[in-house]
């Protein structure tokens, strides 16, 4: 029964990844055999979990179906809290953004703010779908959280320590599961395919998730990652931690929007148009390519370039490969650096991942 549990989950797990698939290319990635494919896809396809998406092309004789997971059998919901706006997603099955939606709304830590977000959050998938069909909520939030207890243990972008997060869960009707912003990012690019990676969240704060053979690297006190905080401009500018000179304060989205000045689709639209503008994005770039050269050198890995200003990186990355060139004498094409997946959204997408995971496991 074990074995056969193992491979449930490592179909399941290789399907949940997979725009779609054949049996045959199952039992071949999967190093399983013809038969138990076929038994546990036939399951799958009477629960209605599994349907078949088309043909193979023709190689001579019978083609081959393809398959996927039905994305409508269930949706999962992603929310991405930050000091002054809330994020939201209702994801299906497939890793398709069904619905998504954003709203201005300052962090407060009281039992008001948790009942205007779960209100929110209500509000936001009732008017898709039922209750009964979504798995749980996933919620990120900025900062170090302790993960069996439910408290973020310190988060500089909201002002707080040792704040308990089960008011908050325990006014949502639905399974809830909280992580960090950045290692929700890094959920969302699907580790067990990425297997080796950095993802640098560049949104509101600059935040990192470390993948290592397909696996968050949290570090001893889950502090890994934290690549918004290590020190780039000695004696520079003042970060909001208190230091000077971090990152986060030459590489964070609020730089090119001026802390909320800006929206940041403003800033980028004013590029070529305003002075400016331009100066600033030259001088964002030169920093942001010393940054990632010091990750590389690091970790060796390619970096996935994310968050805010990671949804709109695929049309510069040409540049600012060149601009890493100066500073990295081992890569120089930079063709480590990569774009996101998701463009928007992403830390609320990784944490509504989560729980098709969870299913996954608990389905096998």
């Amino acid at each position: 029964m074990e074995k056969k549990n193992a491979a449930r989950h490592k179909i399941l797990d290789f399907m949940l990844n997979q725009e779609s698939t054949t049996k045959a290319e199952l039992a071949k990635e999967l190093n399983l055999s013809m038969p138990t494919v076929l038994s546990y896809i036939g399951e799958l396809t009477e629960k209605g979990m599994v349907i078949e998406v088309g043909e193979m092309e023709s190689t001579g004789g019978r083609k081959a179906r393809r398959i996927a997971l039905n994305e409508n059998y269930c949706l999962s919901v992603g929310v991405d809290i930050t000091a002054h706006h809330v994020g939201m997603v209702l994801l299906n099955l497939s890793g398709k953004i069904v619905e998504w939606q954003r709203v201005r709304l300052d962090f407060k830590p009281d039992a008001d703010y948790c009942r205007k977000v779960t209100g929110m959050v209500r509000d936001f998938y009732s008017s898709k779908t039922s209750e009964d069909r979504i798995l749980g909520i996933g919620i990120s939030l900025p900062g170090i959280l302790h993960e069996r207890d439910h408290i973020l243990v310190k988060s500089h972008a909201l002002h707080l320590e040792n704040y308990s997060l089960k008011m908050l869960e325990q006014m949502f009707t639905l399974p809830v599961y909280f992580e960090n912003d950045a290692n929700a990012a890094m959920l969302a690019e699907n580790p067990a395919q990425v297997k080796d990676a950095v993802y640098l969240s560049l949104s509101n704060t600059l935040g990192g998730a470390v993948c290592i053979d397909g696996e968050l690297f949290t570090g001893q006190n889950r502090k890994a990652g934290e690549f918004g905080h290590m020190l780039l401009v000695p004696e520079g500018r003042e970060c909001y931690c208190g230091k000077r000179g971090c990152a986060d304060a030459y590489c964070a989205a609020s730089v090119l929007t001026q802390d909320g000045r800006y929206t940041l689709d403003e800033f980028m639209g004013a590029l070529g148009k305003d002075e400016t503008a331009d100066k600033i994005w030259e001088e964002y770039l030169d920093h942001l390519a010393v940054l990632i050269s010091n990750i590389r050198m690091i970790f060796d890995t390619d970096v996935i370039l994310g968050g805010d200003v990671g949804g709109y990186a695929d049309r510069y990355l040409v540049e600012l490969r060149e601009r890493m060139a100066k500073y990295d004498l081992f890569d120089l094409d930079g063709s480590y650096l990569k774009g996101c997946s998701y463009h928007r959204e992403a830390s609320a997408v990784g944490v509504a991942k989560y729980f098709f995971g969870k299913f996954a496991k608990e389905l096998a």
